[in-house]
């Protein structure tokens, strides 16, 4: 009897930290507030559709983030200046996208 305890108290001990961890990421404000949430979402897979239609290769390593606000953070790289700069267009022209912030890097290939 004792040892089913000891098990049991193992286990518990072993499922608590993802149990925490899980916990923790319901901090985010977005998640608070559903609907900011889907609309952050839908922003950002928004401009994630239209850098993939572009058929740009370079565009393929940029990341899209939308806050609760509108506020889209493009990071990543591109090939070019000119495929940064189409980026930043296409995320400034999606709807309710309110501000962008650039943090795209040109890489060229080695």
């Amino acid at each position: 009897m004792k040892r089913s305890h000891i098990v049991a108290l193992v286990v518990s001990a072993a499922l608590a930290g993802p149990c925490m961890a899980l916990a923790a990421e319901g901090t985010d404000t977005d998640r608070d507030h559903p609907k900011e949430f889907v609309q952050d979402s839908a922003i950002t897979t928004k401009i994630k559709a239209k850098l993939a239609a572009e058929h740009m290769g370079s565009l393929g390593n940029i990341h899209v983030d939308t806050d609760k606000d509108g506020v889209v953070w493009l990071s990543g790289t591109a090939h070019t200046n000119e495929a940064v700069e189409r980026a930043v267009s296409i995320a400034e022209g999606t709807e309710h996208v309110r501000k962008v912030h650039n943090d795209i890097r040109v890489k060229k290939d080695d």
